[in-house]
């Protein structure tokens, strides 16, 4: 089995970047599954049902998200209608969506796990660590993928430790820069601290250069205004094994807008 994972969609051009790429990566690597992080699709934060359904068109499976899963203020009375999505399941509100998803791919069960951060992050539960026991002890699946959307690389690292025997992909999003860490732990787990960012490149982590330098150095409320501008794609590719159901591989994606 073959899974693309794609980083945090930042706005218009994070959706154009996938449009571009997802179906042609997903046929030239013979991918079996896409999951993707949609959390600031819709103008950098939140996401929309129109966009949600863009993104499916466009080649994702599933859509993971993140601290912004409502920032859209009617997302809550449609969510349990985007049976493709999952929300962090350690994150309030807990009564809406779902934070984990069994699906199934290649007469195997899948299940897509996603989670927040508990450190410099709000809104959280109870720790990441607490919520991913009790998933594991309540799903049966043959495969289980992580997205943990966490500030702290630390935290990241110490997770994917904690459960790379029981898990096969833990990738981190939130921090929107792609990390040169790709492994495989245990022999057993594909791991990456952050995916990264499909967005525009020129950019503070999506958001307008000048305007961030103005909060900065001027200490200006702004309204951190997504960029413009060529796109960047992130993301990673991971191979698993069928018999073992472990990671055999990790290869990170990248690709800027010519």
């Amino acid at each position: 089995m073959k899974v693309l994972l794609v980083g945090d969609v930042v706005g218009a051009v994070g959706r154009k970047m996938v449009a571009d790429h997802v179906l042609r990566i997903k046929k030239e690597e013979k991918i079996d599954l896409v999951v993707c992080n949609g959390e600031n699709s819709a103008h950098g934060k939140g996401i929309t049902k129109k966009i949600y359904a863009q993104l499916l068109n466009n080649g994702v499976d599933v859509i993971t998200m993140g601290n912004h899963t409502f920032s859209k203020k009617n997302l809550e009375e449609v969510i349990d209608e985007m049976d493709q999505m999952v929300r962090p399941a350690n994150m309030l509100p807990l009564e809406f969506g779902k934070g984990c998803r069994v699906v199934e791919v290649n007469q195997k069960k899948v299940a897509i796990t996603n989670l927040i951060g508990e450190v410099f992050m709000v809104n959280c539960t109870e720790s990441p660590f607490d919520t991913m026991e009790k998933i594991l002890n309540e799903i049966d699946a043959d495969i289980h993928i992580v997205d943990l959307h966490a500030e702290a690389t630390s935290e990241k690292i110490a997770f994917t430790y904690e459960f790379a025997q029981r898990c096969s992909i833990i990738v981190g999003t939130h921090t929107h820069v792609q990390t040169a860490d790709e492994r495989i732990v245990d022999d057993h787990c594909a791991a990456i601290t952050d995916l990264g960012m499909c967005g525009p490149y020129h950019s503070v982590i999506g958001r307008d250069v000048d305007e961030v330098l103005r909060r900065f150095k001027n200490k200006e409320h702004t309204r951190f205004t997504i960029a413009e501008g060529k796109g960047i794609f992130c993301g990673c590719i991971v191979e698993i094994d069928d018999d073992t159901n472990k990671a055999v591989s990790i290869k990170r994606v990248q690709m800027k807008e010519q």
